[in-house]
């Protein structure tokens, strides 16, 4: 049985694809996916020498796999790559567009295929987004070794994915890219004259460090910013080096090439939180509903409730955090459309509540001294003397147990001695915190 391009237009065959498979224009880091295991660069603990992925690759005896990881870390690429060095039929279908009546004709064509003697992967990127029917119709064919299953997701598959199909796959925790790592990726892209930028970018000092910090870790980001950014520079002066700007116009522009839902969801998210933050339920929860009814995953929105508790209400209403808490693990048991109701709830709390960002002023005031100052060591009176010898050196000496003391309360310094006049912390005038201003 042949494959069916329309049905499966993602489809290759890893024995005669190659880089001129890839259409014209296709953006660069497309063109730079590696082609080889030596090739793709990070994630050692998973597919360094003699990792238990790498031997079962090399051995032609790779099980069904799950990839988890933030976007960019290279859970496609792996996939492909698995595909070409195992010789295996490679069917990429995405959880996002595809339905059961895709997966029932994918599984069948690898049953057909795994007669003749070859076997067939099956790459489903963002599998979380499957629900259990689309899940269940696969596992008789990872049972029966029809398919080799490899999912992608960004999602804790401990709770996105069926324990029937995740007990028969191996997961496999992908993290993001370092900056060396990443930089070498950048470095390969700019040398390279077949497939990348040929030595026709040149950095401005700061630059490829910025462009490796702003990355986080995402390598598709890292190298179409990369490429964006060589195309502002040379607008600018084909003989111009890429600037830290370029780098950072570069980043910016990224997300605004996607449609205008892509735009959407962030403008109305903001919408959302600065409802919420402003005290305005009537708009918080219109916001909420837009969002909602427009199929936004109800676990991003049950997350940013979560932040607003904290960054937002914080110590003006400590049971915020409570409320949306709670309202996340809701959302989460039931799903949609039901829902709705928690994170009604909580949204219209949370815009009703006290506001106080003292606990956001306070870790600021703190993260900047620990920029500034560095590691300063910790006194003496507050370190355990575990042993002898650090007794000897004084650990511990002079503690004040506060408990011995009247409420609990003593006059000790805890901070750094270069700190120990500092204040981080100044309470607000709202709510809870108010009630318990000294």
């Amino acid at each position: 049985m042949t494959s069916d391009p329309s049905l499966f237009p993602d489809e290759f065959d890893p024995q005669r694809s190659g880089d001129d498979a890839l259409p014209p224009g296709a953006p660069l880091a497309a063109r730079m996916r590696p082609r080889s295991l030596d090739e793709f660069v990070g994630q050692e603990h998973v597919v360094g020498p003699r990792t238990a992925l790498r031997v079962a690759i090399e051995q032609n005896a790779v099980p069904s796999i799950i990839l988890w990881g933030p976007p960019g870390t290279g859970k496609t690429t792996l996939a492909k790559l698995i595909a070409s060095v195992t010789r295996a039929r490679f069917i990429q279908l995405s959880a996002v567009s595809a339905g059961v009546a895709d997966l029932r004709r994918a599984v069948e064509q690898a049953r057909q295929t795994h007669r003749s003697g070859r076997r067939t992967i099956l790459f489903i990127d963002e599998i979380h987004r499957f629900n259990k029917a689309q899940q269940d119709a696969v596992l008789p064919s990872v049972e029966r070794g029809d398919v080799i299953l490899i999912g992608a997701t960004t999602e804790n598959p401990s709770f996105e994915v069926n324990k029937a199909l995740l007990s028969r796959s191996r997961v496999f925790v992908l993290h993001p890219l370092d900056e060396a790592a990443l930089g070498a990726i950048v470095d390969r892209a700019v040398a390279d004259a077949d497939r990348g930028l040929g030595g026709r970018v040149r950095f401005e000092e700061g630059a490829r460090e910025r462009l490796l910090a702003l990355a986080g870790g995402d390598a598709r980001s890292a190298l179409n910013a990369l490429e964006l950014a060589a195309q502002i520079a040379a607008a600018r002066d084909p003989q111009a080096p890429l600037s830290p700007s370029d780098v950072e116009q570069a980043m910016q522009r990224r997300a605004l090439r996607y449609d205008r839902a892509g735009d959407e969801h962030y403008d109305v998210i903001s919408a959302f939180i600065k409802s919420v933050r402003g005290s305005d339920p009537d708009a918080a929860i219109y916001w909420l509903a837009r969002m909602l009814e427009a199929g936004e995953d109800p676990m991003f929105v049950a997350r940013r409730l979560v932040i607003l508790a904290s960054e937002d209400v914080g110590l003006a209403d400590p049971s915020a955090m409570s409320v949306a808490v709670s309202a996340h693990n809701a959302a989460h048991a039931i799903g949609m459309p039901e829902a709705m109701f928690p994170l009604a709830e909580a949204t219209l709390y949370l815009a009703l509540a006290p506001k106080s960002n003292s606990g956001l002023r306070a870790y600021s005031a703190a993260r900047t001294a620990v920029e500034e100052r560095g590691a300063l060591p910790v006194p003496l009176h507050l370190r355990n003397a575990v042993t002898g010898l650090m007794k000897g050196l004084g650990y511990g000496e002079g503690y004040q147990y506060a408990h011995d003391f009247a409420d609990a309360k003593i006059d000790q310094q805890h901070l750094p001695d270069e700190l120990a006049s500092s204040t981080f912390y100044s309470p607000s005038d709202q709510g809870w915190e108010k009630r318990r201003k000294p």
